[in-house]
């Protein structure tokens, strides 16, 4: 039986991009369910995953999710393709987090770096995002378990609007992708 080249080509894509879990938000990942499965370090993405984009100032809600990481056993650091700058460094530092900028993603330095920020391998690592072809594809690269958030806001900066477009012929092509996730209704 012969396979055709392009099938295998698309599934090996869907592979990269499919993430193991979406939410809704950051509030609704089952927390426990990850420390059970072994995750100690979560990588997150920092616009419109924790914050709207260009915020950088964090609001009770997420500080105070993010003391419950920390009582929880998990370390946590932020991953950005964000030049590093003040407010930013200031950001993870209210949050208690680890903060890598310029990470290229979905390149898997970045993700390395946070992980070895955090002391963990990726099979002990999450990686949380709201975009495909960054947050999810670059964990996936990395070897973590990633999960896709709904985006926070619709103001993002012009490749990203570029990548939502890429994300929604993605869901049209991909049905485990459509499936698993609502990003495929915006």
């Amino acid at each position: 039986m012969h396979i055709d080249p392009r099938f295998r080509i698309l599934t090996r894509i869907e592979s990269w991009i499919l993430p193991k879990d979406f939410c809704e938000s950051i509030f609704c990942i089952d927390l426990g369910r990850l420390a059970s499965s072994g995750i100690k370090g979560l990588v997150i993405d920092l616009d419109n995953t924790l914050v709207a984009w260009s915020k950088r100032k964090p609001d009770p809600f997420l500080i105070d999710w993010f003391k419950k990481l920390r009582s929880k056993g998990f370390k946590c650091c932020i991953v950005s393709n964000n030049l590093s700058n003040r407010e930013t460094e200031q950001f993870a530092i209210q949050l208690g987090a680890s903060l890598v900028t310029s990470a290229r993603k979905p390149f898997p330095r970045g993700f390395v770096q946070a992980m070895k920020a955090m002391g963990t391998g990726p099979s002990e690592t999450a990686v949380i995002g709201d975009q495909l072809f960054t947050d999810v594809l670059g964990g996936n690269l990395a070897g973590t378990y990633t999960i896709l958030v709904r985006p926070l806001g619709s103001r993002e900066f012009p490749t990203t609007r570029l990548a939502r477009l890429l994300e929604k012929l993605a869901c049209r092509l991909f049905p485990k992708l459509r499936a698993l996730t609502s990003q495929c209704d915006k």
